[in-house]
């Protein structure tokens, strides 16, 4: 919530109304305080009615109506993209949001048939971090493969399949390349056809028994690795 007022703050969007419990109300004070000092209008709400607006099994007593966070595609400048191609699994989305912020990308593109950032537990999945970064979304994921090339991004498939790995591609220094990282569904990954238009696939090498990694983790290690390699 804290994320959401200090988005508010630098004028990227606004915080609507804040709806607390009582008993949130009484262990976040400071809270509270920022936000009717920010204008922002405070309306006491029972459990009942927390739960029922955050849509969670466990609520915090604290609920804010904000503007989407969604921004238009705009990629100029980028050396670190996210996109998530088809992904369905809004816990997963939001993961991937926060690893993004987390490694310094400049900015996470949901393409395709992809779940809606501002989906509950996409928004409690990242934390915060959809508040961060920015955040875009298309349809057309072939618009956003464009403009990620337009933008002098390198389209770098995450396949378990790939024939090239991460390790020998950072020897080879693609990684220290302005990189716009392609993750598919959970349970599919990416399809041949979307692999086989961008520029290049990777795998992760998996050096013990585990058969994969899930979609989080991969995103983690391969976001990781184009960061590090960039600030080297």
């Amino acid at each position: 919530m804290r994320e959401a007022l200090s988005w508010a703050a630098t004028g990227r969007g606004r915080v609507h109304e804040l709806f607390v419990t009582a008993v949130a109300a009484e262990r976040n004070p400071d809270l509270v305080r920022t936000a009717a000092d920010a204008g922002v209008p405070v309306s006491r709400v029972t459990d009942k009615a927390a739960a029922a607006l955050s849509e969670t099994v466990t609520p915090q007593g604290v609920v804010a109506v904000c503007d989407p966070v969604d921004v238009p595609l705009s990629l100029a400048g980028a050396r670190l993209v996210a996109v998530l191609h088809g992904v369905s699994d809004p816990g997963n989305a939001g993961t991937v949001v926060r690893v993004a912020d987390a490694a310094g990308a400049d900015a996470v593109v949901f393409a395709g048939d992809t779940v809606d950032p501002h989906n509950g537990k996409c928004v409690r999945s990242s934390t915060g971090s959809v508040f961060h970064l920015p955040i875009s979304r298309s349809r057309a994921a072939d618009e956003v493969f464009a403009a990620c090339r337009a933008a002098g991004l390198r389209l770098v498939a995450a396949d378990g399949y790939a024939e090239d790995d991460l390790v020998t591609a950072d020897l080879r220094g693609d990684l220290a390349r302005p990189t716009a990282w392609v993750f598919g569904s959970e349970a599919h990954g990416l399809p041949d056809e979307v692999v086989a238009g961008l520029d290049t696939a990777l795998k992760v090498p998996i050096y013990g028994a585990a058969e994969s990694l899930n979609l989080a983790t991969a995103a983690a290690v391969c976001l990781y690795a184009s960061a590090r390699a960039h600030r080297a």
